[in-house]
């Protein structure tokens, strides 16, 4: 883990604009109608609705997508009572946290009162304008009564964070490792070194999962907190034991199965691990040095189940992995409160997706290939993006099964789907892609079946039912791979183009091919030779029709793939060049780019092609086509060089197809603000239109717009996707990962079925 100084953290939070929010505005604001909406005149209306209706503050307002984190800076973090204003940056963080994993806006609120009942009033009087609020560093006792009173006065979810973020995770965590080490929650014996207010909510939940009182010894600074003792508030008097015999922590751990830290660092040494039961559970909470080190902890015996609070240790309990979907699955069913219920569906969903097969992106941002679960890995990543859907989902339906959502959810498929958007995994063109290949899986070859993001995406197009994969690889390498990947491959074929067993294939693809090329010089030998290499004997499965479509790219040069495609597949009648085309699924909407790869400097003709193909391609995603072709100047105002064979090209486009929306020459600021355009240029075939389109005079303008556009926002970005071959070869990036392969699958296999019915007419 990179060492972060102080210098560092000091600069994250004040270059450029300081602070790490800000308010964006969600609604037009460009002309004078937009404002007359959005504040006088036009806001009055609103404003009366909400009179007569307070629930329609959530139709006509940010209310039911905005939380407040509220502290007044008494346990900031392991700082202590350090004011205010100075917990202002945690609680930044904390509304960032929310916004990057449940896309929930917040305002960060920090009330400079300590007195328990001043502090509940202000909280109170602010209410009206949240849908939830989470509470943060505020001391114990008193976050209690405080989130108690708030709880009870208030109608909207309230959650002090530090109680019971890490109660849901740790219990979650607990579930599962008890699960690894083969023990049963109820006949554990659990030591709990700490009784603040994440210690006392923590173990409170664990005694409602089956966790017996008798099993149980809290410890403060004073030691045991036993029966005897007379120094209790009513937290700690829950937790008394009736036990005489044990008064410190070395006493009370002896065969123990489960330690809870959440006091200060390396108060747990190794002798004390070794002193408690088989399969010791560890749960060393303080930040940032746990009770004991995570190295001491399995040093002192190989069978310690091992969890901190550190993100560069497996098995971290970080709060993150809760609260986020816990408030927004209750504020999508307008929970009245966040209940008990609500918190265990919670902690059942967190544990039951760390059983769940691990997904791409959490393997690479850890830098693993096969996190599995076990004893270094039973609580999910942060960074797991199931996270939103799993555990979002599960607390809406406790919520409703409860009897506190003012909301009813009924189509849960589409609140999922919901959720992933929300969230930018999933956006409705993906999804009708995948839809749409479902209905009918075809066979589709992948070319670098040794590749692991080629391997994984195979399996995963598999298991998503698109299509029926077949892998070009030596099939030991394969299965090899597949193993440390803990991949299966049932269901999947593999074939060694290289194997004697396929020489009569390979011949048969040499023949076909030299048949096909006789008039351009093509010999058998050549040809047979050809067929060891991957893109051919691939394309000539498709060409030859013992496979449905074709997809490679990871390991080969463009360059020579699209030599390759010309050969074996060929251009489809009518055209003289074949392009590609990314799709930019953007939140001002989706956009078509081309030609993106394949031609470098086109001329007239080309450029004619690549918009027909272009037009044809974006009616294949079922839109309707309205078309920009760009370039630096505007309509004809540079009579040289690019912009001239844009111009001609348009000229001719017009004449030939005067009903396709699409004109240019035109910069990118006029394509894509149809009022300036319309202003400046009213004589355009693009009136009115909003353009989907964008036709660039070179591959260096596309390729770097689409590459700039991904890399400088949260667009997401599908393809590149072929257009004009005459049969479904795909091409992926060298770079591209298990999910952008998988999206090429989709549109590879519908590709192919919309093939088949062309020629079945």
């Amino acid at each position: 883990m990179t060492k972060i100084t102080k210098e560092a953290a000091l600069l994250y939070h004040s270059q450029g604009k300081p602070g790490k929010i800000e308010v964006v505005p969600t609604k037009p604001y460009q002309t004078q109608r937009d404002l007359s909406l959005a504040y006088s005149p036009g806001v009055a209306e609103p404003c009366l609705e909400i009179q007569k209706n307070p629930d329609t503050a959530y139709d006509y307002t940010d209310k039911g997508n905005l939380v407040a984190v509220i502290s007044n800076g008494t346990a900031v973090l392991g700082l202590g009572d350090i004011g205010a204003m100075s917990g202002k940056p945690v609680m930044e963080g904390k509304g960032l946290l929310f916004k990057i994993y449940a896309g929930i806006d917040v305002f960060d609120i920090e009330v400079n009162e300590k007195d328990p009942d001043k502090f509940i009033e202000a909280v109170k009087a602010i209410a009206p304008t949240f849908g939830g609020i989470n509470l943060e560093d505020i001391k114990a006792p008193e976050c209690f009564k405080i989130e108690q009173r708030l709880k009870e006065e208030l109608d909207i979810p309230v959650m002090h964070d530090d109680q019971h973020g890490t109660a849901i995770i740790s219990s979650a965590g607990l579930l599962n490792a008890l699960e690894v080490a083969g023990k049963k929650i109820e006949e554990v014996k659990i030591v709990v070194n700490g009784a603040g207010a994440s210690a006392v909510s923590c173990t409170k939940l664990y005694v409602a999962l089956g966790a017996r009182l008798e099993n149980i010894v809290m410890l403060d600074s004073k030691g045991v907190i036993s029966k005897e003792r007379t120094d209790l508030n009513e937290q700690k008097k829950f937790f008394a034991t009736d036990r005489t015999d044990i008064h410190t922590l070395a006493e009370a751990i002896k065969g123990a199965d489960v330690f809870l830290g959440l006091s200060r660092g390396n108060v747990l040494s190794q002798d004390m691990v070794r002193s408690m039961a088989s399969h010791p559970i560890v749960f060393a909470l303080a930040n940032p040095t746990p009770e004991i080190s995570y190295e001491d902890a399995m040093a002192s015996r190989p069978d310690v189940l091992m969890s901190t609070g550190r993100s560069d240790y497996p098995n971290q309990i970080n709060n993150v992995i809760g609260f986020p979907y816990i408030f927004r699955g209750a504020l999508d069913t307008r929970a009245t409160a966040i209940n008990e219920e609500m918190k265990l569906a919670a902690v059942h969903a967190i544990a039951d997706l760390a059983k769940k097969p691990v997904p791409d992106v959490v393997n690479e941002a850890y830098h693993v290939n096969n996190l599995t679960f076990g004893p270094e890995y039973f609580i999910p990543k942060p960074v797991d993006p199931r996270l939103i859907t799993e555990v979002s989902m599960a607390v809406a339906k406790a919520a409703m099964e409860s009897g506190v959502a003012r909301k009813q959810i009924t189509d849960w498929d589409e609140y999922k789907n919901h959720l992933r958007e929300l969230m930018g995994q999933e956006n409705k063109l993906t999804r009708q892609l995948y839809e749409t290949a479902r209905r009918n899986p075809q066979r589709v070859v992948f070319a670098e079946g040794i590749h692991p993001n080629m391997l994984k995406a195979a399996v995963e197009a598999k298991a998503e039912g698109i299509c029926h994969p077949i892998l070009l690889g030596n099939e030991e390498r394969i299965e090899k791979l597949a193993k440390e990947l803990d991949l299966s491959l049932e269901g999947i074929e593999i074939v060694n183009l290289r194997h004697d067993r396929e020489s009569e294939r390979r011949e048969r693809y040499a023949r076909i091919l030299c048949e096909k090329r006789a008039r351009e010089g093509a010999n058998f030998q050549e040809a047979n030779d050809k067929m060891f290499e991957r893109n051919y004997f691939g394309m000539m499965m498709v060409e030859t029709g013992e496979a449905d479509a074709f997809v490679t790219g990871l390991y080969t040069k463009y360059s020579n793939t699209i030599k390759v495609a010309k050969e074996v597949i060929g251009i489809q009648p009518g055209y003289k060049h074949f392009g590609t085309m990314h799709i930019l699924n953007s939140k001002k909407g989706t956009y078509f780019i081309a030609d993106t790869l394949i031609n470098r400097h086109p001329d007239t003709d080309t450029l004619i092609d690549i918009a027909k193909l272009s037009a044809k391609a974006v009616r294949f995603f079922n839109q309707e086509p309205v078309m920009a072709m760009l370039s630096y100047s505007n309509f004809g105002s540079d009579a040289e060089g690019s912009p001239a064979k844009v111009h001609e090209a348009i000229n001719q486009l017009h004449q030939e197809y005067p009903d396709l929306a699409i004109d240019g020459e035109m910069q990118v600021k006029f394509a894509l603000n149809n009022a300036l355009r319309d202003e400046k240029y009213p004589f355009t075939r693009l009136k009115g239109k909003e353009v989907n389109t964008l036709v660039f005079p070179n591959l260096s303008s596309a390729n770097a717009t689409y590459q700039l556009i991904q890399n400088m926002s949260e667009t997401e970005v599908i393809g590149p996707i072929q257009m004009g071959l005459n049969k479904p070869i795909h091409f992926t990036d060298i770079e591209s990962s298990v999910r952008d392969i998988v999206n090429i699958t989709a549109i590879a296999c519908i590709d192919a079925i919309v093939d088949k019915k062309k020629k079945a007419q």
